[in-house]
């Protein structure tokens, strides 16, 4: 069941915090440095033991805002927000793994990420991809070094979907880091503390903020780790409470060292974005049901990928996870029908890529954001040459179906000429 005060809540969160002046939402603060009368409370800040600000590539009062309010959304404990979602993920794992460590992570997951664990075994740290649909696939593959699991709620594009609970039970028996990438679903669909997540990523880009206009990424911290048996944390951050361990060193190894920071006026944008999350993601997921049955339906489409369909092989686990099944919809057209005419002659379903936009916007995936895995992985992926990724918007039910339908009769005309 979804939260019940989840939009009340994220309303009113930044007046409980007393904004200056009495403004209903918190000031942007632009100023990246911030002065103090007594230089001792400067060093205080610096050193941990005042609350406050320094400088905004670790802190800004508008971020913090934002940061408030995406813990109040997950449950969590603390919440770091960084300029995109690929920044937060880095951010986690460079901070927290070492040479010599073990990661897990889903073979479903998104191509950006997927490159970036090619990153982390150039510098030493072994990766294992596994199929995580079935959790006795996660346990097969964890070692003496593993220390994190990381996936995603919903894969993109395939929508195939992990089998949460189970390797939450396996991460809490091993002692192990559980990561759990909540984009796909957002807090108002699913809380990853409910599987016993240890982290939750969300790109703000997407559906938080779902306008389009602002680039952002966080990552929580839900409580539910025990940050004292963990073998990497620094010294140095040792004399804080321990809750705090792995927060603190992500945010001085990220936004400190690594400088990933987000802007005061994205995080503003964000943060205004997310006060209508529930009401879009109500619509928008409505219309994703709608046009995956239609799209289940028509000839010119072999396959559909949606969790809410029945036939999906995870819809049961969906269904009883997720309190809707999320806005995307990826479609496997008929060999005879080309992609590009298909997306060339809508007029209303937008041509780009990007998720969560209030826009409905189609792209075709194995030539764009999927192109440099190579067809070999594609296809161990379930991504065929033809498939269209759609991301549903909030726009008018009707609409986008009538688009679709005359998108493919055209293209099935033309491919008849």
């Amino acid at each position: 069941m979804a939260n019940k005060k989840f939009s009340t809540n994220n309303l009113h969160l930044d007046r409980s915090a007393k904004p200056e002046h009495g403004a209903i939402h918190k000031p942007i603060h632009t100023s990246v440095a911030f002065g103090y009368e007594d230089a001792r409370d400067l060093a205080a800040v610096f050193q941990g033991t005042k609350k406050g600000y320094a400088y905004s590539r670790q802190l800004n009062p508008t971020v913090t805002a934002l940061q408030n309010k995406i813990t109040e959304m997950e449950e969590g404990i603390a919440t770091l927000a960084f300029s995109t979602g690929m920044a937060a993920i880095a951010a986690t794992m460079l901070s927290l793994l070492r040479t010599g460590d073990h990661l897990i992570a889903s073979s479903f997951l998104f191509a950006n990420t997927r490159s970036f664990l090619s990153t982390l075994k150039g510098l030493g740290i072994s990766v294992t991809l596994v199929d995580p649909t079935k959790s006795q696939n996660v346990e097969s593959a964890i070692t003496s070094h593993t220390v994190m699991i990381f996936v995603e709620t919903i894969a993109n594009p395939a929508t195939q979907i992990a089998d949460l609970s189970g390797i939450g039970v396996l991460c809490q028996k091993h002692n192990i880091l559980y990561c759990v990438d909540n984009t796909l679903t957002t807090p108002y669909l699913f809380l990853p503390k409910t599987v016993k997540a240890s982290l939750v990523i969300n790109s703000l880009t997407k559906s938080i903020g779902g306008h389009g206009n602002a680039l952002g990424g966080t990552i929580t911290d839900t409580g539910l780790y025990d940050w004292r048996l963990f073998k990497n944390i620094n010294k140095t951050d040792q004399n804080l409470d321990t809750s705090q361990w792995g927060i603190t060193q992500i945010r001085k190894k990220g936004l400190r060292d690594m400088g990933a920071s987000l802007s005061a006026e994205s995080a503003h944008h964000l943060s205004i974005g997310s006060e209508t999350l529930s009401l879009r993601l109500e619509r928008a997921c409505s219309n994703a049901m709608s046009f995956a049955l239609f799209c289940n339906d028509h000839p010119s489409i072999t396959k559909t990928f949606y969790p809410g369909l029945e036939d999906h092989p995870q819809h049961i686990r969906a269904a009883e996870l997720f309190n809707s099944f999320g806005t995307l919809v990826s479609i496997n057209l008929d060999n005879k029908v080309d992609c590009f005419e298909v997306l060339n002659n809508m007029t209303t379903i937008i041509a780009s890529t990007n998720l969560g936009d209030n826009r409905t916007l189609g792209i075709p995936v194995a030539h764009t954001i999927f192109y440099e895995l190579g067809s070999k992985q594609r296809k161990a992926m379930g991504i065929e040459q033809s498939m269209l990724r759609f991301a549903i918007g909030i726009e008018n039910e009707k609409v986008l179906l009538d688009d679709l339908s005359q998108a493919l009769a055209k293209a099935g005309d033309n491919n008849h000429d």
